[in-house]
Formats: structure tokens, C-alpha cells, sequence
């Protein structure tokens, strides 16, 4: 419920034998609906033989019955899960992208932002180079595509093109015979593989997509690394690894589902962690503690354990209704909102009650969800987030673009609390945020939506529109003039 727009969700799978690729694929996008609800794609490899189908809207949607025979049998699959805005919401933009060159066909899938893309486009279009959406997916695929004409193979390719990218890319490339998985090497998001019974092997932005298809964990990917799968087997290559990893902390916070494991911690105790450190630093007086569906419940478990105040479910979430942050105007925002959850009444009724959601990024959303509790009966409303409070921009695929946008560098935390209604306003400290990944793996973490520090080099035109999708403004411009 934070009002946060994460960029997409990526799946990939590999059999040395011509089989049921889609099914497998349909299940493993439908796990990852949450990281993106707007537009989705499939490519399916049979025989070097690409089929392809993208469209606009959820996956059993888009996927129909008719639309899963076209596609047929195969021996290897890429799919994708995507988020876009009202500017970049189209069918084109859709991923996977498909690029045919020379030396055969691509198929790229991926979750993140380059943050350099601005400049590769430059130079692209300046070498010839056409485009047809505006997305950073097609420049990546072009750049592999001319990669490949000077190299031995498509891994190879893939490994230079790593030299020109930067920013957050976790990356499944598909030729006609092999299946790529790369991870950028800040490891800003997260990438993993498994295997299942019958053999094939499985690439997901998360482990859950693995559980649905029955595919068992085998690791992450490192920051950095590129693994293919081909006949020959499982290869790495780690030329690309040994920085610092800068997982996106907000991965544990928000973004991935509860029942996936990132790096080694289980998100789901990671929220209630946080949710413990929260009752710690924000002792109250209260009835209930409930939670903001979905991502705010694990932490509200954690703070009532922590403090001891019962938990009870005090909101009801309209499964049928998307994230609010899909809504490009304000006003539909707040009516989806409304649409989307309803207070339980027995439960707020006459109580102190305690809120816990998981951030609060331009506060329109957190002062409806006041209201709604109010509107039932609340007696007073403690708000408690599960993050520190947003002041900088991401550059990483997460739609928090504009730092004028965010409620925290406009007003004091006490401004805050009176602006969205609350009895009491209370956040994550940053000293506790790396401590709620409960893990053995030694992992660094980019927080720099909380800190304004970068685990990369920014863009120097901090005051574009979408870092996400900066070309809209530019070719807007451009067919105005």
C-alpha cells in the first residue's frame, strides 16, 4: 500500500527436450503477479524457432486457452511480468523483447533500470540504430545483438554488453539454444535457479516462482554473474562479480512475496523483524495492532509480538482490485483505495489501534486509510511504518522519481502525522534497517531512497520526468517540435 511502482518480474526455463514449456511458464508469471500487474509476455524456443505473445492486462488474461496452443510445445521459455506508467502503458513496451540479428534471434527479459540508457540510446541511434519502444529492454537486446557479431558466442556477447550497462539488471536472454540468466553486478535486484524432478531447470526473479512450478532452490545468483544453460550443462562465468552487493532493500520490505526466500533471508521474517524493532522504538499505549494488506501484516505480527498488544485482521483486502499506484490520477488513486480495502469494524471499533504499513512515500494513500478506520469507530490511530522515511529518488526501477513528490522532504515528522490524521507517526530507524535481513550471506544493501546514497553513478539530469521511461519526455519533445 505504499504507493511504490516496482519494476517487473522475470521467468525463464530450459529442458534438453521439446516439452510443455508454457504451462511451467504460466504458473511461474503467475506467482509473480505482484511485481507486475499492467503487461506480460511469453517467448517459447522450439527447435531455434521463436513464438512470441505480449499483450497488455494479467496473465490469465492474456493467456488464454487459444493464445497457449498457438504458442505450442518447445524445449526452452521467457517470460515476463511488467509495470508500467499512463506515458509507457502499451502493448509495444511489453517484454520479452525479440531482436532478430545475423547470427540468429534474441529473446531479453528484465527487471530493473539502466540508469545509463540515456546515453546508450544516444549513441545508438547515432550508429543507425532504430527503436521501437522505450523501453531499456530493446537497448540492452541491441547492444547484445552487436556484441554478437564480434563474438564467438552468445555468452560472450552478453558478458561485453555487461561492460556498457549500468544500474539494476536481473536479465534472462534466450538464443536459439541456450538460456542466459545474468544478474548486474551490484546485485540491486534479485535472481535466482532451481531444478525440477523431470530436469529442467528454472531462472525467477523470486523463489516462490520456483515453489509454483515445483522446481527445488538451488541458489541466487551472485551480483555479477551470468549463468547459461545449455546441452552441455549449467556454466558460470563471474568475470563481472567481486563488487560489493547492493540488494534493493526494499525487496524485504515490499516488493517480493513472503513466502520467497532473497539472498538467503526469508522475507517474511524479515518484516516481522522489522516489525519487532518498530514496537521497540515506538512503544504505545493500544488495543489492537493490525496491518496494512499485504505487506504490511508480517510486520504487524511482529509488532504485536514484540510489544505484546493483541493482532487482529482490521482490514479486508478486495483481491480483484490492483495496487493503487496503477491509478495515474491522484483522485482515481484514493477511489481505488477505498475500492480496494474496507475496515473491519468489530475490530476498530471503540479501540486504540495501531497501524502498521510498510512506507509512506506522498501520504494521500496513508490519510484515506486513517480515514477509513476513523469512519469505523477508532478510537485513536497510531500509524507505525516499516521503512525510514522516503527523501530521496530511486534510480533503479522503483517509481519514486521526483523528491519534491515525497511528504518527507516537505514536512517534519510531526507535519506528517497532522497531515494524514494520526494520533501518533512512528519509522523503521536506519541503524535497524540492515539488521532485519536475517541472514549468514554477507550482503551490503542499496538504501539510497532513505539516505541519498548510490551504490552507482546517478543521472546527471536528476530532474527528469521517469527515470524509468526518460524517453517519453524526449520523444514527446521531439514530435512537438
Amino acid at each position: 500500500m505504499s504507493g511504490l511502482h516496482e519494476e517487473c518480474g522475470v521467468f525463464g526455463i530450459y529442458s534438453t527436450a521439446k516439452t510443455d514449456i508454457t504451462g511451467p511458464m504460466f504458473y511461474g508469471l503467475h506467482a509473480l503477479q505482484h511485481r507486475g500487474q499492467e503487461g506480460c509476455g511469453m517467448v517459447v524456443a522450439d527447435d531455434g524457432i521463436f513464438r512470441d505473445y505480449k499483450d497488455l492486462g494479467l496473465i490469465n488474461e492474456v493467456f488464454t486457452p487459444r493464445v497457449m496452443v498457438k504458442l505450442g510445445q518447445g524445449n526452452m521459455g521467457v517470460g515476463h511480468v511488467r509495470y508500467g506508467t499512463s506515458a509507457t502503458n502499451s502493448r509495444a513496451n511489453c517484454q520479452p523483447i525479440v531482436v532478430k540479428h545475423s547470427k540468429g534471434s534474441l529473446a531479453v527479459a528484465y527487471n530493473g533500470n539502466v540508469v545509463n540508457a540515456a546515453q546508450l540510446r544516444d549513441e545508438l541511434e547515432a550508429e543507425g540504430a532504430i527503436f521501437h519502444t522505450t523501453s531499456d529492454t530493446e537497448i540492452m537486446s541491441c547492444i547484445i545483438a552487436k556484441e554478437r557479431l564480434t563474438s564467438a558466442s552468445i555468452e560472450e556477447a552478453v558478458a561485453k554488453a555487461v561492460y556498457r550497462l549500468e544500474g539494476a539488471f536481473a536479465t534472462v536472454v534466450m538464443s536459439p539454444r541456450k538460456l542466459i540468466a545474468l544478474r548486474d553486478p551490484n546485485g540491486l535486484r534479485p535472481l535466482c535457479y532451481g531444478q525440477k524432478d523431470s530436469g529442467e531447470y528454472v531462472v525467477a526473479s523470486e523463489t516462490c516462482a520456483l515453489d509454483a512450478v515445483g522446481a527445488k532452490f538451488i541458489r541466487d545468483l551472485e551480483p555479477g554473474e551470468i549463468v547459461v544453460f545449455s546441452k552441455d550443462g549449467v556454466k558460470s562465468n563471474k568475470e563481472h562479480c567481486g563488487k560489493p552487493s547492493s540488494l534493493c532493500i526494499f525487496e524485504y520490505i515490499y516488493f517480493s512475496r513472503p513466502d520467497s526466500v532473497v539472498d538467503g533471508c526469508s522475507v517474511h521474517e524479515a518484516r516481522v523483524r522489522a516489525g519487532a524493532f518498530l514496537a521497540l522504538r515506538n512503544p504505545v499505549q493500544a488495543d489492537v495492532v493490525i496491518g496494512v494488506p499485504d505487506s504490511g501484516i508480517d510486520a504487524a505480527i511482529g509488532f504485536a509480538r514484540q510489544s505484546g498488544i493483541p493482532y487482529a485482521i482490521g482490514l479486508i483486502k478486495n483481491k480483484y482490485i490492483g495496487r493503487t499506484f496503477i491509478a495515474p490520477e491522484q483522485k482515481t488513486r484514493e477511489d481505488k483505495v477505498r475500492l480496494k480495502l474496507n475496515a473491519v469494524k468489530h475490530v476498530v471499533n471503540g479501540k486504540r489501534v495501531v497501524l502498521v504499513d510498510d512506507s509512506i512515500v506522498r501520504g494521500t494513500t496513508s490519510a484515506v486509510l486513517v480515514k477509513l478506520l476513523r469512519d469505523a469507530g477508532a478510537k485513536e490511530v497510531h500509524m507505525i511504518i516499516s521503512a525510514p522515511p522516503f527523501i530521496g529518488c530511486c534510480y533503479y526501477g522503483t517509481d519514486v522519481d521526483n523528491e519534491e513528490s515525497l511528504i518527507a522532504n516537505r514536512c517534519s515528522i510531526e507535519e506528517m502525522k497532522d497531515i494524514i490524521g494520526v494520533d501518533s507517526l512512528g519509522f523503521l530507524e536506519l541503524s535497524d534497517l540492515a539488521q532485519i535481513p536475517n541472514t549468514t550471506k554477507k550482503c551490503n544493501y542499496c538504501m539510497g531512497c532513505f539516505t541519498k546514497q548510490y551504490p552507482t553513478a546517478i543521472p546527471e539530469d536528476k530532474n527528469n520526468i521517469k527515470y524509468t521511461n526518460k524517453y517519453e519526455q524526449k520523444i514527446s519533445e521531439k514530435e512537438n517540435n
